[in-house]
C-alpha cells in the first residue's frame, strides 16, 4: 500500500467532527495554532523537552494537547504517529519539521496527513533532483543567474552554504571576482562558521539588486484559486547591526558578518505591481501539479527581489508554511477580499473547515 492509500485509510478512521490541527513546536507554531483556534479547531503541538516553554507554558492558551519528545526526529516514532492519529491530527509542516524529520521518513513513514504536498517539501533543498530552482526554471519564472564554479563570477554574487554549526541554517555572503570568493570564504572557514566541505556545495547566485520582497501565498484546490497573504522582510543578525554602523565603521570592523533571520517586517507593495506577484504564484502552481501531483496545496512563498525595471526575480521558495506571522495584522490584502484580516494560520483552519464540510478533506492533505 503506498503512502495515499494509507492516508485515505487513515482518513477513514478519523471522526470528521473531532479533527485537531497539529504541528511541530517551532517555526509558525503559535501562528498556526492560533488560526486554528479562530475557526474553533482544537490544537496539537509536538513539542522537544528543553525547547517546550514557548507552546506549554507562556502560550499554552491556544494549544490542547501537547506530546514532548526528547528529540524532534522521534515523531516518526509509531508511538507518536499513533497518538497523533488518534487525536484525529491534520498536520501542518513547517520547516523545522521537514529538516528535523528527513524527506525520506515524512514520505515513507509519517502517516498522518498532512496540510499540504508531502512530495514537495524535498524540493526546498537545492541539491534535489527537479529542486526548487528547476521548477522555477520550468515555470518560467525570471531568477538569478548561477554560477557553477567560483572562477566564472564576474558580478556580485551571494554565496549560500550550509553553516558549520546549524546545518538547518544557510550562511551567506558576498564577492565580485573569484577573489573575493577566496578571500570571504577562507575568512568564514577560519571564524568556524562554514566548512570547506560544505563550501563545495554552497550555491553561487548572481545578487539581485532591487527591493526584497517575501510574497506568501495560499493556493486551494477546493476553488483553483490563490491568495496573497501579504508581504513581509527579513531582519537578520548580525547584519542588521552592521548596517546600523556608520559606512566607516562597517568597513572597521573587518568581520565575517551573518544572515541569520532573527524576524520579519510586514510590507506592502506597489498596487500596479501586483499582477505579477500573482501571475508568477499562477506559474508556480501550475510547474508544481505537472511535476508533483498533486501540485501545491496550502500555504507557500516566493522569495525575491523587484529591480529598478519593475521586475520580480525569484531567488528562493518555501513550499509550506512560511515563517511570516506579521503578516496578518500589516497586509490588507486578504482584508480586501474577505473583509477581514486573515493570517496564515487562520487560513489553513479555513480551507480544512472547508473540505471537512465538503466532504473534501483528502483533496487537502496528502
Amino acid at each position: 500500500m503506498n503512502m495515499q492509500d494509507k492516508i485515505k485509510q487513515v482518513l477513514m478512521d478519523y471522526d470528521p467532527k473531532k479533527i485537531r490541527i497539529g504541528v511541530l513546536g517551532s517555526h509558525s507554531a503559535l501562528e498556526i495554532a492560533s488560526g486554528a483556534k479562530q475557526e474553533g479547531f482544537e490544537t496539537v503541538v509536538v513539542c522537544q523537552n528543553g525547547r517546550e516553554k514557548t507552546y506549554a507554558r507562556y502560550y499554552r492558551n491556544i494549544f490542547d494537547k501537547f506530546i514532548f519528545l526528547d528529540k524532534f526526529q522521534d515523531i516518526t516514532q509509531p508511538q507518536i504517529i499513533e497518538e497523533l492519529q488518534d487525536l484525529n491530527t491534520v498536520f501542518v509542516p513547517n520547516r523545522s519539521f521537514s529538516v528535523y524529520t528527513g524527506y525520506t521518513d515524512i514520505e515513507t513513514k509519517f502517516t498522518v496527513p498532512l496540510m499540504g504536498n508531502r512530495y514537495l517539501l524535498k524540493t526546498e533543498e537545492r541539491t534535489a533532483p527537479k529542486n526548487q530552482l528547476w521548477l522555477l526554471k520550468e515555470a518560467g519564472i525570471q531568477i538569478p543567474q548561477a554560477f557553477q564554479s567560483p572562477t566564472k563570477i564576474d558580478r556580485p554574487v551571494i554565496i549560500k552554504v550550509a553553516e558549520k554549526n546549524r546545518a538547518i541554517e544557510r550562511a551567506f555572503f558576498y564577492a565580485s571576482n573569484p577573489q573575493e570568493y577566496e578571500q570571504e570564504a577562507e575568512k568564514r572557514i577560519k571564524a568556524g562558521i562554514i566548512t570547506p566541505e560544505a563550501l563545495k556545495e554552497a550555491v553561487i547566485e548572481e545578487y539581485v539588486l532591487g527591493a526584497k520582497f517575501n510574497a506568501n501565498y495560499f493556493y486551494s484546490p477546493l476553488n483553483d484559486d490563490i491568495d496573497l497573504l501579504g508581504f513581509d522582510r527579513r531582519i537578520q543578525t548580525d547584519l542588521d547591526g552592521i548596517l546600523d554602523l556608520p559606512a566607516r565603521e562597517q568597513l572597521e570592523l573587518n568581520i565575517a558578518s551573518q544572515n541569520i533571520e532573527i524576524g520579519h517586517q510586514g510590507a506592502t507593495m506597489r498596487e500596479s505591481q501586483l499582477e505579477k506577484i500573482f501571475e508568477a504564484a499562477e506559474h508556480w502552481v501550475q510547474v508544481c501539479y505537472k511535476e508533483f501531483p498533486p501540485g501545491m496545496i496550502g500555504l507557500f512563498s516566493l522569495q525575491g527581489a523587484v529591480t529598478k525595471d519593475l521586475q520580480f526575480r525569484v531567488f528562493d521558495v518555501s513550499p509550506r508554511v512560511p515563517g511570516c506571522p506579521c503578516v496578518e495584522p500589516t497586509s490588507p490584502y486578504m482584508k480586501y477580499k474577505y473583509g477581514v484580516e486573515v493570517g496564515p494560520g487562520k487560513r489553513v483552519a479555513m480551507e480544512i473547515k472547508r473540505a471537512i464540510r465538503k466532504h473534501r478533506l483528502q483533496e487537502v492533505v496528502t
